[in-house]
């Protein structure tokens, strides 16, 4: 079969292990790492990934050839959990966090997720989708190709859906694909402050069955937290989205553990967010459910804690593991995927290979995407992220850079020497 396109001479290409699942435990740090090969494409797709020169068999009259000498290539990065769409920013808030403020006070002040629902739902749907378009093409340039996007910033119907239809009409327009998650329970409302099991009941009983019904997201998720959603709370709305057809995620044991990892175990979650005060017992409970930890090393960074996830324990422990940006105003405002993959490094200790599979091939599992995406399979979607760089090590070494210099999304270069096309 010919190729429409052909990458050629490449350092190192970084091909996951496709197992059909979530790659767990010792398994994160296997990979196949090609060295000087090629990627070759056809009609959008992996066509043939191999060491050496491509074979005459797949060059044609019209194949274009890209010499892409002392680059390295891996699958598209995949940001598998972040808050995307939002009005205002929050840097008025980072005084306080030096001056050592907690995140729950910011929030118990009218701060934190409160002040960042007052701003989107007084945002147009042209303002957010103007500042969103503005973030995914920072991640585009930082070598992510597909991105998870919540809501949360509404908290009330009308601006729920109008995060989520900004969320669909990027997906349509830009080069990048968006996975929505609906997280109306991110925060308990001023109009509902002495009645949470209220706004439980009216997102369980008249959101969700909206969501479902105009197909604006596939996940639920909810904040299970002190001072937020209690473990029951977070039960009784993911059980309920659970029957209607939802997938579930949940956030868990990011600041007190208090159950919220039981209730992702027991309802089959996809995955539990945060962690990083997770107990041993609870990451047992992970392992045997088979629910993926997806781990935001840059948000204990950014709340300037010292909790990371313990992401070598899960590891020594059997479970799957991801790493996302939790790119959103407050906790983590970062668009760059690749100083995640750093402090995957630095700070959660994994290895470069346990990095790349974290945000490759894992995170397509924790986006239900595993038969498309994720790895450099024949058949896949060509997404693909070419680093300057000599192997994959290097962009891991070489911190707070940005060494991406092109973009390829469904065989399609969108990104090229750092600039959207």
């Amino acid at each position: 079969m010919i190729a429409d396109k052909i990458l050629t001479n490449l350092n190192q290409i970084f091909c996951p292990i496709d197992k059909g699942r979530a790659l767990r435990g010792s398994e994160m740090g296997e990979a196949n790492i090609i060295r000087q090969g090629f990627i070759a494409i056809r009609e959008g797709k992996i066509l043939r990934v191999a060491e050496g020169d491509p074979p005459v068999s797949l060059i044609g009259e019209h194949t274009k050839i890209i010499d892409c000498s002392g680059k390295t290539a891996s699958p598209g990065l995949i940001d598998s959990h972040t808050h995307l769409v939002y009005g205002g920013t929050r840097e008025n808030e980072f005084a306080k966090k030096l001056n050592g403020v907690a995140y729950l006070d910011i929030l118990k002040e009218g701060g934190g997720i409160l002040s960042t629902v007052k701003a989107t739902r007084a945002a147009s749907f042209a303002e957010l989708y103007e500042k969103t378009a503005k973030l995914l093409e920072h991640m585009l340039v930082h070598g992510v190709t597909t991105v998870e996007a919540k809501s949360g910033y509404g908290l009330d119907w009308e601006t729920e859906e109008k995060q989520m239809k900004v969320a669909h009409e990027l997906d349509h327009r830009l080069p990048v694909d968006i996975i929505s998650t609906f997280m109306a329970a991110h925060a308990i409302p001023e109009e509902y402050r002495e009645n949470p099991d209220g706004f439980i009941d009216l997102i369980i009983e008249e959101m969700l069955p909206k969501v479902k019904a105009d197909n604006l997201a596939e996940f639920c998720d909810v904040f299970c937290e002190s001072g937020v959603f209690t473990a029951e709370q977070s039960r009784k709305l993911l059980s309920a989205a659970k029957k209607q057809g939802f997938k579930l995620r949940i956030h868990a044991d990011e600041i007190e553990s208090i159950g919220g990892v039981s209730v992702a175990a027991e309802l089959g979650a996809t995955s539990a967010e945060h962690l990083m005060v997770i107990t041993d017992e609870d990451i047992d409970k992970l392992s045997q459910a088979n629910v993926i930890g997806n781990l935001l090393p840059a948000t204990t960074f950014s709340l300037m804690e010292d909790t990371y996830a313990p992401a070598q324990k899960m590891l020594d422990h059997d479970m799957a593991i991801t790493l996302s940006t939790d790119s959103n105003p407050g906790s983590c405002p970062t668009a760059n995927m690749q100083f995640i993959m750093q402090l995957g490094c630095f700070a959660d200790k994994l290895t470069p290979i346990e990095v790349f599979n974290a945000v490759t091939i894992n995170a397509a599992y924790v986006v239900d995407r595993g038969d498309s995406i994720g790895s450099l399979d024949e058949g896949k979607l060509a997404d693909i992220t070419l680093f300057d760089a000599p192997n994959i090590d290097y962009p891991l070494y070489f911190f707070a850079t940005n060494l991406v210099t092109d973009v390829y999304k469904k065989g399609e270069l969108v990104v090229k020497n750092r600039q959207m096309i």
